[in-house]
């Protein structure tokens, strides 16, 4: 396995008491790329003994700009303009963590304990049955969100797991499909809970109730285990991450929207979500030869295609130049703050 680093839905807690969420594995030497979550509130609707709040509302660039604003005005140090992707993002100096959270060491840890609450005690029945039915080792997962931090509210608080590696995680997607469509111990989001999700969505994203519909068909990792709402998100492992900060340089030309064909989906269900693409036409923007990647950082728009699909796609396009060769190629990239929420995805066949 190697030395355990920062993973894609790891926390951070800070010296101010702030939570971050990290993002994706690749990260600088000396800080962890990560989005703030939570901030210490009087009005806040989690935690027990201290309450905390939401800082991120809602998971979208517009949402995550309004954290960004609140940190260069008040915690500067949580912000970094990057030269390797040519963007400022929120992060978190190696200095100012006050505690990594991991999400199999939790989940261990509630495994190993007699004294859980309702919601905590139902989450390791939801991951003992999927490791039990799909046969992939419990250390295999890990639990995140509200949970791994223990600010969880067991009247409104959802199960948010994890499933480490490629192989383990396509494993977990195909029992999940099937056993999410048989209805029994699992089934998809009903009633209140698939009305809120599709609201949210078309509210949150450029797309129809229509289009977010269809979009949900797509979803295996999201649903219900005893009126529950669960979700379950595939990280990759450090031995499964080739790439290092620094290797690739991201240079921004501009907004495009394309039709492409998508060539290898097995790695949109990682955060960032990759789609390898041919026959690219550039619809508006500029027309630009040798885009091999559609790359999103929403991870609504994981998993919403298949080889042999056709993609329709607004983003921002980008020169990708791998430093050590100085062979470039183009990507178009989902979740960019130049986009302001108005990028997207959508099948061309709903």
């Amino acid at each position: 396995m190697g030395t355990r680093k920062f993973r894609d839905r790891d926390y951070l807690e800070t010296k101010e008491g702030f939570f971050f969420t990290v993002i994706g594995n690749v990260h600088p030497s000396d800080r962890v790329l990560a989005y703030l979550k939570y901030i210490q509130s009087d009005s806040g609707k989690w935690g027990k003994d201290m309450k905390y709040k939401r800082a991120l509302t809602g998971y979208n660039i517009p949402n995550l700009v309004k954290t960004f604003n609140f940190l260069t005005r008040n915690f500067p140090h949580y912000i970094f303009h990057s030269d390797i992707f040519n963007i400022t993002l929120s992060v978190v100096p190696l200095n100012y963590i006050e505690k990594h959270y991991k999400p199999e060491e939790k989940l261990n840890q509630l495994l190993a304990s007699s004294e859980l609450d309702e919601l905590q005690r139902k989450a390791m029945e939801l991951v003992g049955f999927l490791s039990d039915k799909s046969g992939i080792s419990l250390k295999n997962f890990g639990i995140t969100g509200s949970i791994l931090i223990d600010i969880h509210r067991i009247e409104f608080s959802d199960i948010d797991l994890i499933v480490y590696g490629k192989e383990n995680s396509i494993i977990v997607k195909d029992f999940l499909r099937a056993a999410l469509n048989e209805k029994e111990v699992l089934r998809r989001l009903s009633g209140k809970n698939f009305s809120t999700w599709i609201e949210d969505r078309s509210k949150l994203f450029p797309v129809t109730k229509k289009e977010a519909r269809a979009i949900f068909q797509k979803k295996w990792n999201v649903g219900e285990f005893k009126d529950t709402k669960f979700s379950i998100q595939p990280v990759k492992t450090e031995k499964e991450v080739k790439e290092k900060y620094g290797d690739k340089v991201y240079y921004p030309i501009g907004l495009v929207k394309a039709k492409a064909r998508v060539v290898d989906a097995s790695d949109s269900m990682f955060m960032p979500a990759i789609y390898t693409v041919d026959e690219v036409k550039i619809i508006k923007g500029k027309v630009t030869p040798n885009i091999k990647e559609v790359v999103s950082y929403e991870g609504f728009y994981g998993e919403i295609a298949k080889a042999g699909e056709q993609i329709l796609v607004m983003g921002k396009l980008e020169e990708v130049v791998e430093k050590k060769t100085l062979e470039s190629y183009h990507q178009i990239l989902i979740g960019s703050q130049e986009a302001r929420g108005k990028d997207y995805i959508k099948p061309l066949k709903f």
